[in-house]
């Protein structure tokens, strides 16, 4: 089970990758999520999957038992959820107030400090 969520998040590493080199804002945006669904997923591989013995110290033990889940890559998973979700909305609002401003999702037409048509500075003295 373990083997088939590791050829996952290789896949989705390898995918979000991908997207992040992209020129378009917006697969750029599909990227970051993809890449914060891969990171909860290698962190919730990385936490043991086991569904027999649920991560619950019984009364009488202080740990818990051999076969059980840690419950703390889960708990880290669901913060990075809220986090992922909220950093998704800055970066779609972002990406629209982008487009709305300058009229296009392009990265190479959104350089303003490096204008096209513009003269080049003099070059002796």
């Amino acid at each position: 089970m373990e083997a088939l969520f590791s050829i996952l998040i290789g896949l989705f590493f390898t995918g979000a990758i991908y997207l992040v080199l992209s020129k378009s804002t917006v697969r750029i945006l599909l990227g970051v999520v993809l890449l914060g669904n891969a990171v909860n997923l290698l962190l919730f591989t990385a936490g043991r999957l086991t569904r027999e013995v649920p991560p619950i110290i019984p009364a009488g033990m202080d740990t818990l038992s051999p076969g059980a889940a840690n419950p703390l890559p889960q708990a880290l998973i669901l913060t990075a959820i809220v986090i992922s979700f909220s950093f998704f909305a800055f970066l779609l609002v972002l990406t629209y107030r982008a487009y709305q401003e300058l009229g296009t999702d392009d990265t190479d037409e959104m350089r303003l400090a490096e204008p096209r048509n513009e003269q080049l500075p003099p070059v002796g003295y």
